[in-house]
């Protein structure tokens, strides 16, 4: 059977880190692969980039690991932290539906924005001001933001044009959520137009477009 081949440019790789190394700057909007150069198993995720050709989306880090820096263990892999977040993780994933019942019941009705929207979004606030490595759910971006991100999408736009209500007012978590959001190519390539989303809705929710 051949073998496909696929030509790439060489990459000039970045020098490795040890534990006199500064930190890359963190949460920029760059996507970053933090690898050694020697693991095979970090080889076989560097090849995968390679192979979808996404070189310069995803910037490699290397790291010694025989002489890791202190901020490796810290702020890029705190495994003391992984427990918390996996259970944290199920929780607002469980949340969504909640979520969605009251804030799509509240866009339906006649009323004004009552106190269990306001609870709700409260909610979704503290959970982003759980951990503070990072501004998104679990600190770093995540599955978590990826199943958020199209209904808080919709109800920025939705209750700000039904119900002259901006859901990030007082919620300066959320709204740093949004920003760092709209950095990230992955999510922002699926953005619809605001119009389209809002006829859309109506129309779903009865309302004259």
């Amino acid at each position: 059977m051949a073998t496909p081949t696929t030509s790439f440019m060489k990459e000039v790789l970045p020098p490795v880190l040890d534990s006199t190394s500064q930190p890359p700057t963190l949460f920029d909007g760059t996507t970053r692969l933090y690898i050694s150069y020697k693991s095979p198993f970090a080889q076989r995720t560097w090849i995968t980039r390679n192979c979808k050709g996404l070189q310069e989306k995803i910037k490699l880090v290397p790291i010694d690991l025989q002489n890791r820096p202190a901020w490796y263990k810290e702020k890029v892999y705190p495994p003391n932290k992984d427990p918390a977040k996996r259970q944290f993780a199920e929780e607002l994933f469980s949340y969504i539906d909640s979520l969605n019942k009251i804030m799509f019941t509240a866009l339906s009705s006649k009323e004004d924005v009552g106190d269990e929207v306001g609870a709700a979004l409260d909610k979704v606030e503290d959970a982003l001001s759980k951990f503070d490595d990072g501004p998104f759910f679990l600190g770093q971006f995540s599955l978590v933001d990826i199943a958020y991100a199209p209904f808080m999408e919709r109800y920025q736009i939705l209750f700000s044009d039904v119900k002259n209500y901006d859901i990030t007012k007082g919620r300066p978590k959320l709204a740093l959520w949004f920003e760092e959001l709209n950095k990230i190519d992955a999510y922002v390539q699926t953005r619809r137009d605001p119009q389209e989303l809002l006829a859309h809705t109506k129309k779903r929710l009865g309302q004259i477009a």
